[in-house]
């Protein structure tokens, strides 16, 4: 394993600093460049990032992007945007790059060519949309959208598929070989016909106060918080300090761990079954642990498939063992189940059980990498300049955010939800 994508701890932490050079001599030393999208980034252009949202995910990624740089990848951060200013000067301050307040203005900054969208749940849709249409590609958070927007996810695939961009989800698992390698091992046969498969997330914390701290309870909407902007297509509210800080609490703006957590998890299974969209899908679960919050905290899903196939997605945020270990953050380990056996991940090897009375051995086949959220970007990256898929593409983020989709439509109506003609039936 190189050193840029080591798993290792101390090597994976991106750390950058600005040292002794100015912020005026970091702007300077970066080139210029042309409008972006006519033709495909050369091996020589740098790509430059703007990041849409400035709250812990948009520090992140921010970090993330510039240790890719300092790695070696001819990228640069090159603007930040947030919709409220003291956010956005920070970062901007500290990653030495030009500060925007509306995500219209970092859009027609000619030197970005790729846009980062770490805005709350709600926001991701239009975003994505607006940097698609301003000939941009995107890196959009997870979860691709919200649990109430179906139609708009559909419409977001429908703009990226109708551009020449190239958009990749926020599943920084997608970059672990383990997938890559157990999809191969299926489509071999090795575990014959697919009939089964779980996996989850399990985690401590109620993302309430101590989860997402709130920057400033006097703050107030005006020219340096707006607050029209943060409620999108949301119900239209009073503006409200914990709303606008603590938005995963919120079922307006997010859906606890279904959409949140679950795109970790279920991504993966989606990938190497190379399942669509589920027929039957079935939720449970609630707020058993942390009341404070609208969103539940425990969460399980089943969905039946027309491949004949039952995925199950288990996850709670009040305990956080996984049973079958784990592999990236608190995720459950897919356990893939077909006729002939079984295939699932004991620490860095892919795992192959036979069944009974089939005439096959016990596998152990070694992991290639982890999953390293460097890694995933610079996969992007390649993909500004080849034009190629990224490895966690719309289709794909279609696919999962369906599902999820269905499923908290199901808990919350307490019915089974169906996916017919194109449209969820809950």
């Amino acid at each position: 394993m190189d050193k840029q994508h080591s798993s290792n701890p101390s090597r994976r932490q991106f750390i950058y600093t600005a040292g002794a050079v100015t912020a005026a001599t970091l702007a300077a030393a970066r080139p210029q460049r042309k409008a972006y999208g006519a033709t495909p980034l050369g091996a020589n252009d740098r790509i430059g990032v703007g990041m849409v949202g400035c709250g812990g995910r948009g520090r992140h990624l921010t970090q993330t992007v510039l240790g890719c740089r300092d790695a070696g990848t001819n990228c640069d951060m090159v603007a930040v945007c947030d919709i409220y200013r003291p956010r956005m000067e920070s970062l901007a301050a500290k990653a030495n790059v030009k500060g925007y307040i509306s995500h219209h203005e970092l859009l027609a900054d000619p030197n970005v060519d790729v846009v980062g969208v770490p805005t709350p749940d709600h926001i991701h849709g239009s975003i994505v949309i607006d940097a698609i249409k301003a000939g941009k590609d995107v890196y959009c958070e997870k979860p691709f959208t919200h649990w109430r927007q179906h139609e708009l996810t559909k419409q977001v695939v429908e703009v990226v598929k109708n551009s020449k961009q190239i958009f990749t989800l926020g599943t920084q698992g997608m970059s672990d070989a383990a997938w890559t390698q157990m999809k191969k091992l299926i489509k071999e046969g090795l575990i014959g016909q697919p009939i089964h498969a779980e996996c989850g997330y399990f985690r401590v914390g109620d993302w309430g106060e101590r989860g997402m701290p709130i920057d400033d309870p006097n703050a107030q909407p005006g020219p340096d918080l707006n607050w029209e902007a943060f409620l999108g297509d949301a119900p239209k509210r009073p503006f409200d300090v914990s709303r606008f800080f603590r938005w995963r609490m919120y079922e307006d703006y997010s859906g606890g761990p279904s959409t949140d957590l679950f795109p970790h998890s279920l991504t993966p299974v989606i990938y190497m079954l190379g399942l669509k969209m589920p027929e039957l899908v079935v939720g449970l679960g609630g707020k058993m642990r942390y009341q404070e919050r609208e969103v539940p905290d425990t969460f399980n899903m089943m969905m039946n498939y027309p491949e004949k196939i039952t995925v199950l997605v288990l996850g709670t945020q009040g305990n956080d063992y996984s049973g079958t270990g784990a592999r990236g953050s608190g995720g459950r380990v897919p356990v893939v189940r077909g006729w002939d056996g079984t295939l699932t991940v004991q620490g860095s090897e892919i795992v192959f059980f036979p069944a009974d009375k089939v005439d096959k051995k016990e596998t152990r086949v070694a992991i290639e990498h982890d999953e390293h959220l460097g890694r995933h970007w610079d996969n992007l990256f390649e993909c500004c300049r080849t034009r190629q898929q990224a490895e966690s593409p719309i289709d794909l983020a279609l696919y999962v955010q369906t599902a999820l989709q269905m499923a908290m439509l199901a808990m919350r109506e307490g019915v089974i939800a169906r996916y017919e003609e194109g449209k969820i039936i809950a």
